[in-house]
């Protein structure tokens, strides 16, 4: 386990010391500020759109800064022959492809939590004028909605950014399993293409419960058999209830027709355990790929 938490360490100040991860925290963090201070035209739903925006460019970024850093994980460290030398040491393939792994989300997660809090701070900022209220005022009525309107955002926000940081998890696994055989320019297009084929699959499965339910069994089963390795990224993606909904929090608790945060948390869960479970599929088949990856660089 200590040699397993020096990877950890080593890959996550790996990561993060890249100049495209500073690079891209930096411009997510000024594409948030500015968002934060325009308006957006939507007639009174201006904070709920600011939000989607928001978590859009986050997991846009932050899926990129994460990218480029499993690209590189373990096929640089195999090309220029630095694997060799750590394999030397009384340290297991596994124990490497679990602690780089590892390393990266944790380097993923400081940047959701950045970002993150730069959109909580910008929502936080223009809850009163969105809502048309003044922030300065003495009314402690005025002062009292514009406190319930702030938790409940930011309430909606927290779960959601979970869900983010999941999502990016996933195709971080994806990214490292593929380190093992190739590089960069092979690896960062196809997590591409699988992270917008894993979100065409909450299309892809009602068709396959549906229309395809009468075609013959070879169609089913392929259509099964995407379903199954594709990842279900729609499971990350609940913002109808977390950025859309009113949620019970503070004066809205008596809302009978808003949504309360224990089954939003609830669901976080049952989302993580899935996560859990395709990410450990992919490490294995990932692994699979490492334990007959010869460590002295090429393929032969």
């Amino acid at each position: 386990m200590y040699r397993t938490s020096v990877i950890i360490r080593y890959t996550f100040l790996e990561a993060i010391q890249q100049p495209i991860y500073s690079l891209l925290l930096t411009l997510g963090a000024a594409i948030l500020f500015i968002f934060g201070l325009l308006p957006f035209f939507t007639l009174g739903e201006d904070v709920k759109m600011y939000k989607s925006v928001g978590l859009d460019v986050i997991l846009l970024l932050v899926l990129l800064a994460t990218l480029f850093a499993t690209s590189k994980s373990i096929y640089e460290e195999i090309e220029d022959r630095t694997m060799l030398t750590l394999m030397s040491k009384p340290v297991q393939r596994w124990e490497v492809m679990l602690g780089k792994y590892l390393g990266i989300v944790l380097a993923a997660a400081m940047g959701v939590f950045i970002l993150g809090f730069v959109v909580i701070l910008g929502t936080w900022i223009r809850i009163p004028s969105d809502y048309l209220l003044q922030s300065n005022s003495l009314n402690d009525l005025v002062r009292t909605e514009i406190w319930d309107y702030r938790m409940m955002h930011i309430a909606g926000l927290l779960p959601q950014l979970v869900l983010t940081w999941l999502q990016i998890s996933v195709l971080a696994a994806v990214g490292v399993a593929l380190s093992t055989r190739f590089s960069l320019v092979v690896n960062l297009p196809t997590v591409i293409i699988l992270y917008l084929a894993g979100n065409l699959t909450r299309f892809f499965i009602p068709i396959v419960s549906g229309p395809l339910a009468g075609k013959p069994e070879i169609v089913q089963f392929i259509g099964k058999a995407l379903g199954v390795v594709l990842p279900y990224l729609g499971s990350f993606d609940i913002k109808d209830m977390t950025l859309m909904s009113t949620l019970k929090v503070g004066g809205f608790a008596r809302d009978t027709e808003a949504v309360a945060l224990a089954p939003l948390w609830g669901y976080v869960g049952l989302a993580a355990l899935y996560a859990i479970s395709y990410t450990t599929f992919v490490l294995c088949a990932g692994m699979w790929s490492f334990q007959r990856r010869e460590l002295g660089g090429g393929e032969g």
